[in-house]
């Protein structure tokens, strides 16, 4: 069942958002060669408690009997797709790329976002997954608007990312947000031409999390070794990028954008 937010929710999201939006854009500016993931998980902390927020993914279960995700930040690397831990401690190295992905509830809402960063000069291939990666996001989001479906974002980034040679993840997709980290609907980011993609209208009111993850190699995943990042089957690159929308009368806000 797909909850509609109230324009005073929305508010509050955008607020929540803007804080979110600025954190994320802080810890990309410390990837480094040299810096763990455990220094960018304290300060992920610090900002979050600083705002008067509550980690989102910090003690987070898919199921009842699972084990809690063990820290607030996501940080994946190469080719771990998402749920990287930052906790044991990685350090960085030139030439990498890493995915950061958080969440944060505020005020009782919660919202998400993601980026994922190069770590000092990079080769040019994965400088262009990047490049390509955030473009999808963009593409998306100019379809999340009223009376379009969720298939319009779909298709916009499986033509985008496929067409510059790219592979799409398909057994991970955004979702709602807002009342809770996930809520319906599912977003996907390729065209199955299920009925559900289809039927799905975006209206006035929906808040979604539209979430791109792009591959240099084959779309298909495996789980990590640590029993949380998920990776690309064959070790190649992958790059991730994220924003909560809010679907409005006028078009769409980006709720955590710190620019819209």
């Amino acid at each position: 069942m797909i909850k509609l937010k109230t324009p005073q929710e929305i508010e509050i999201l955008r607020e929540g958002g803007l804080i979110l939006g600025s954190i994320l854009e802080n810890l990309a500016h410390m990837v480094a060669p040299g810096v763990s993931t455990e220094t960018l998980e304290n300060k992920a902390l610090k900002m979050i408690k600083d705002a008067n927020g509550t980690p989102a993914f910090k003690g987070y279960k898919v199921r009842k009997n699972d084990k809690g995700f063990p820290t607030a930040l996501c940080a994946s690397i190469n080719s771990d797709i998402v749920h990287g831990t930052a906790i044991p401690a990685k350090f960085l190295k030139q030439g990498d790329i890493i995915g950061l992905d958080i969440g944060m509830k505020y005020k009782g809402l919660f919202t998400d976002t993601a980026v994922t960063v190069a770590v000092g000069d990079i080769a040019a291939d994965w400088q262009k997954l990047l490049e390509v990666t955030k473009q999808c996001l963009e593409l998306g989001i100019k379809q999340a608007k009223p009376n379009n479906t969720l298939r319009d974002i779909a298709r916009a980034i499986q033509i985008n990312a496929e067409s510059n040679g790219f592979g799409v993840v398909r057994e991970l997709v955004g979702h709602g947000v807002g009342y809770a980290v996930h809520e319906e609907p599912q977003v996907p980011n390729f065209d199955s031409q299920e009925e559900y993609l289809m039927n799905i209208v975006l209206k006035p009111g929906m808040v979604i999390a539209i979430e791109p993850m792009l591959t240099a190699g084959n779309w298909r995943i495996k789980t990590g070794a640590d029993g949380f990042a998920l990776s690309t089957i064959d070790n190649s690159m992958s790059a991730h990028f994220e924003h909560t929308v809010a679907i409005t009368e006028e078009g769409n806000i980006i709720i955590t954008s710190p620019e819209d």
